[in-house]
C-alpha cells in the first residue's frame, strides 16, 4: 500500500511540475511554435499566420530578471533602425499580470509589441528556460538564431539582420 501511495506523489509531483506537458526544445531549424497572445496595446496577435511572411524577433522577459531592462533598450535601438526593412520584435512577458508588464514597458520606452503570456504557456512551448531568452525565427516560420541569457547590442542586430532581405 504504501509503494501506491508513494508512486501516486511521485506522479503527481511530476504532473505539477511540468503542466503534464512534454519538455520542449525549439533550436536552430526547427519551426517555431505557433501562439496568439493578447497585446499589451490591445488586440492580438497571431503568431505565425498574422506575420505575413515577416521574420520575426521573439524575446521572452520578465521585470524581474535582472538582464531584461538593458537588453530590452538595446533591441529598441535595433528595432528602429530596422523596422522599415521589415524587422518585427514580438516581447512576450512571461508569468507577469498586464499591469506589471505594463509598467515595465512603459519606464523603458519601448516601441516594439509587448505581449502577455501571463501562464507561461507560451513559453514551455518554446522551452524557455532562463530569461531573456530570444529566437530569431525567418519569414518562414523556421527558428534561424537563438540567445539563451543576455545579448550586447551588436550581438542582437547581426541576428536580426540576418532575417532580413539583402538590399
Amino acid at each position: 500500500m504504501s509503494r501506491i501511495l508513494l508512486a501516486g506523489a511521485v506522479l503527481s509531483l511530476v504532473a505539477a511540475c511540468d503542466g503534464g506537458a512534454p519538455a520542449a526544445n525549439v533550436n536552430l531549424g526547427a519551426p517555431a511554435p505557433a501562439f496568439r497572445a493578447a497585446g499589451l496595446a490591445g488586440g492580438e496577435v497571431d503568431f505565425p499566420d498574422g506575420m505575413a511572411g515577416r521574420p520575426a524577433v521573439i524575446r521572452f522577459w520578465a521585470d524581474w530578471c535582472r538582464y531584461c531592462e538593458a537588453e530590452m533598450k538595446a533591441v529598441e535601438s535595433v528595432y528602429r533602425r530596422h523596422r522599415e526593412a521589415g524587422l518585427t520584435v514580438l516581447a512576450i512577458n512571461a508569468g507577469q499580470d498586464r499591469a506589471t508588464a505594463g509598467a515595465f514597458a512603459e519606464k523603458i520606452g519601448v516601441t516594439y509589441p509587448v505581449l502577455l503570456d501571463e501562464s507561461s504557456e507560451i513559453a514551455r512551448r518554446y522551452g524557455v528556460v532562463g530569461l531573456p531568452t530570444t529566437f530569431f525565427v525567418d519569414g518562414g516560420g523556421v527558428v534561424r538564431g537563438k540567445i539563451v541569457g543576455e545579448a550586447d547590442e551588436a550581438t542582437f542586430a547581426r541576428e536580426a539582420a540576418a532575417l532580413l532581405p539583402k538590399p
